[in-house]
């Protein structure tokens, strides 16, 4: 077994070459730049006093849903 990332593992008797994906390319890591994005401006926000949880709830739920439904694809 070899894990691919995302809970995604390959599994075959030999594996010849694994290459790691980055860029344009990788798909769902645009995701994870987006909740990078979103910690990064929530810190900005927590150092300035001004924090919405309610919009950081709302973000969160569409961030998951998002991640759910293509994971399930």
């Amino acid at each position: 077994m070899v894990a691919l990332g995302f809970g995604k593992f390959a599994r075959a008797d030999r594996i010849f070459a694994l290459e790691r994906i980055t860029g344009e390319e990788r798909g769902d890591g645009l995701e994870l730049d987006e909740a990078l994005d979103l910690a990064a401006r929530l810190a900005a926000a927590a150092d300035a006093g001004r924090v919405d949880l309610s919009d950081l709830g709302r973000r969160a739920r569409r961030l998951l849903a998002s991640t759910t439904k293509s994971a399930s694809a």
